[in-house]
């Protein structure tokens, strides 16, 4: 279960049209770089934030269901921006497309490791403790790289098509765990749980 809850907040499939983008024109060395770059910035922020993401809440006086209604209301908007993006103009989540070395920012952090996995292995752990969080973090960002690497192939088989259906079905389960997490951190203010 929380490999599956990890795997809808990554994203994995819906990051591969942007990873192509960014790739387009590159050579073999430079986009093998910008995987590795990119997949150890989205698994070392996401394994840092579970072991000091609560300490430093906790420092600044944010309590866990502070944290879940925020980050909820901010997946929300992110999810809603990624399903519409035709009412949105001007800047967007993807940085400069001209930028030659995309992996840290922004495909290793907000796409891979962003608002809604942070939040994700938070609750994770309160839920199913570090060790499930821990491999389940490993196992996602496992499957990150796999497609990564076999981005081209992904593409040709599902085409644009199939791609940007998946990545809509994402981006609605993202919604839909956007208003789960609000809807907890509301229950456990009022309950005081």
């Amino acid at each position: 279960m929380a490999f599956i809850a990890l795997f809808v907040a990554v994203d994995a499939i819906g990051n591969i049209p942007i990873f192509i983008s960014f790739t387009d024109g590159t050579t073999r060395k430079q986009r093998a770089r910008m995987i590795r770059d990119s997949v150890s910035t989205a698994t070392c922020l996401a394994i840092i934030f579970m072991f000091v993401g609560k300490w430093i809440l906790r420092f600044i006086g944010v309590t866990i269901p502070d944290f879940q209604i925020a980050g909820g209301l901010l997946l929300f908007f992110i999810s809603i921006r990624l399903l519409l993006p035709a009412f949105y103009k001007g800047g967007g989540l993807t940085g400069d497309p001209n930028d030659r070395n995309p992996g840290v920012f922004p495909l290793g952090t907000p796409l891979i490791t962003g608002p809604a996995v942070l939040t994700t292995t938070l609750i994770l752990v309160d839920s199913y403790g570090m060790p499930a969080t821990f491999t389940a973090i490993l196992l996602n960002m496992s499957v990150v790289w796999l497609t990564l690497v076999e981005a081209d192939f992904l593409l040709k088989w599902l085409g644009q098509g199939g791609l940007r259906a998946v990545s809509k079905i994402m981006y609605i389960l993202l919604v839909a765990i956007a208003v789960m997490m609000v809807r907890k951190g509301v229950v456990s203010i009022i309950t005081g749980s």
